[in-house]
């Protein structure tokens, strides 16, 4: 007969088997599904480039919440974070880069301006963020790792700068990451933009792949604002204001604080008054109310384009909702920069996370229209001592325009219009044009655009050498404009003249002469000018940029594929009248007045002798 088991046996047994049951249901329970927000409070720690050291805690930048949620949705592919500095935005990159490494391995790319600065951010951020997070430093393998390819269990993390093209064309990648995307260079005539050329690599990954973009933004024209405005949903953190409950968006235009430069008050003194004043209630916000309004702010959906779920979101959030800023702080830097227009743009850009424009030469297709004379088209104004002509060449067509000329560089466009070739500009530019008492004037000098089928602009100058000049924008130079030769021995043109043209000065002096009231030494055009013509000529601006940390102003379109093509006439027709001595026009007008003053000064003399005579 089997005795029974002790009692300490049964015991040992149900300890066993509970031991037992607790590591099967470990094994086989489903994985936690963590948020990209919940792994980072869970386990990302600070390092000594934060503001804060420690643990991750969403409270602090509640906003970057739903912007790092927003990786895990399903239908969502492309996140764009446009955005002011110091607003977190790198954390939230690699917040979700961790996220990826644990939870969802694949092979992961991040792209920066550089190669320089892809090694120095690899060795003093991403290096100490996977060996400081404990989660992934048990994943991390350094030994077989390389400065720019990262290696780790399941996945591996290349870093690559956007100015070595050839690297970003040779690996699948399922995670995309760009930081500073605006600092990147563009298309070149060779090759796709480097932003084109690293989507490339996420194809493989057709309905998986996830492409984030982090960046301040710079022009209306580059990657970040263009991605911004394309994207199926732009979403906004709204925030409730703690007097009427109503949902709002912090914007600069409602930041009050004095702006009166006659008072005493130094640009501290008057910053210091700012207040946050709600649209909607009128009441006053201030420093203290901003961290619970953020802890209840959420993203919402604005300028929806796509009829089902959004698969490319855009977040866009300015330096008001920063922790780390007062009202003050931004006011002062305002404050600080409202003068200096190099200072102002940092300020539009990376406070207000908005593309600049420059005011200064600001042009518009209103103020053209405004520069209308009364005089009809193709009738040279009474006061107009010489024409001049621009061609701009196209594929399939010329664009022209004739300009008339006076004294103090006053000019009107008498005409203007397209032309299906060269040969049919030849004749416009051939006809006399009359002012209004018959007597006429031909066109002197037109420079015609060589920049694109060089050769037939050539052999066309070549056979109306009287009245044409191939002409060739150039990099700034010291005088507005420069006689070249043509140096093809093969061509038909050779030995001629070749004009090179600084055409951003030559935009300059249109821009600020159009702000000019009609009348001497303004930019004007003729009665009946058509918005076509408006809309091209001031399809251009002027900004900062700044390329492989050196910057330097250009004029650029204001928005991608605008047709210029006008103003470019315009330019060489400028160009034209600085050759045929417009600037020197005001000489001519002098002569006639010293011949008077001679005149008169010997009638002056005979009057004398006379009136000695007549006194004697």
């Amino acid at each position: 007969m089997n005795e029974m088991p002790s009692i300490e046996k049964q015991r040992s047994r149900k300890r066993t088997r509970r031991i037992f049951m607790d590591i099967l249901h470990k094994t086989l329970r489903p994985p936690e599904k963590l948020t990209v927000s919940q792994w980072a409070e869970r386990y990302r720690v600070l390092g000594e480039s934060s503001n804060f050291k420690g643990r991750w805690n969403n409270t602090v930048t509640p906003y970057l919440v739903g912007i790092m949620d927003a990786f895990q949705d399903p239908y969502i592919q492309e996140i764009n974070f446009c955005k002011s500095t110091q607003v977190g935005g790198t954390e939230a990159m690699l917040n979700m880069l961790g996220w990826c490494i644990t939870e969802s391995p694949a092979t992961a790319m991040i792209v920066y301006p550089s190669d320089d600065l892809a090694k120095t951010v690899s060795k003093s951020r991403i290096r100490p963020f996977l060996e400081k997070t404990q989660a992934i430093a048990e994943r991390y393998r350094p030994k077989a790792s390389k400065e720019l390819e990262l290696r780790l269990d399941g996945m591996t993390i290349y870093l690559r700068g956007s100015n070595s093209p050839s690297k970003l064309a040779s690996i699948p990648v399922k995670y995309l990451f760009f930081d500073e995307t605006d600092k990147m260079e563009g298309a070149t005539k060779k090759e796709a933009s480097p932003y084109s050329l690293a989507r490339e690599r996420t194809r493989t990954y057709a309905n998986s792949k996830k492409i984030v973009t982090i960046s301040t933004p710079t022009l209306k024209t580059n990657y970040t604002w263009t991605i911004h405005e394309n994207a199926d949903e732009q979403r906004r953190f709204f925030v409730p204001c703690p007097h009427c409950g109503k949902e709002i968006l912090f914007v600069f235009s409602q930041l009050k604080f004095d702006k009166d430069e006659k008072k005493e008050m130094g640009v501290r003194e008057r910053a210091a008054t700012a207040v946050y004043i709600c649209p909607e209630c009128g009441g006053k916000i201030t420093d203290k109310d901003k961290y619970s309004m953020l802890q209840k702010g959420q993203w919402k959906a604005e300028n929806k384009k796509c009829a089902g779920r959004a698969k490319s979101v855009s977040f866009w959030l300015n330096a008001l909702y920063s922790r780390f800023l007062t009202w003050a702080d931004i006011a002062e830097e305002f404050l600080a920069s409202k003068d200096d227009p190099e200072r102002l743009q940092n300020f539009v850009n990376s406070w207000l996370a908005e593309p600049w424009e420059d005011t200064r030469l600001k042009t518009s297709s209103e103020l053209v229209l405004e520069c209308q004379t009364d005089t009809e088209e193709f009738i040279v104004p009474d006061w107009a001592e010489l024409l001049t002509g621009g061609i701009d060449v196209q594929e399939n067509c010329v664009y022209w325009t004739i300009r008339a000329w006076g004294t103090s560089m006053t000019s009107q466009n008498i005409c203007h219009g397209q032309a299906i070739g060269l040969e049919e500009a030849e004749d416009i530019m051939n006809l006399t044009y009359r002012k209004a008492d018959g007597s006429g004037l031909l066109v002197s000098l037109a420079l015609i655009d060589s920049g694109d089928q060089t050769e037939m602009v050539y052999d066309f100058c070549a056979r109306n050498s009287e009245w044409a000049l191939p002409a060739k924008g150039s990099a700034a130079m010291g005088s507005h404009f420069r006689i070249s030769k043509i140096n093809r021995a093969d061509s038909k043109a050779y030995g001629m003249n070749l004009v090179l043209i600084d055409v951003g000065k030559y935009k300059d002096a249109i821009a600020a002469r159009m702000q000019r009231k009609s009348g001497k030494g303004a930019w004007m055009v003729h009665k009946d000018c058509d918005m076509e013509y408006a809309n091209q000529v001031t399809a251009e601006h002027k900004v900062t940029e700044r390329r492989a940390g050196k910057k330097r102003v250009i004029w650029t379109l204001k928005t991608s594929h605008a047709a210029n093509h006008y103003l470019d006439t315009e330019v060489y027709a400028f160009a034209a009248a600085d050759i045929m001595g417009v600037r020197q026009m005001f000489l001519r007008e002098m002569e006639p007045k010293e011949e008077t003053q001679k005149e008169k000064t010997e009638e002056e003399s005979g009057w004398l002798q006379t009136g000695g005579n007549w006194l004697g």
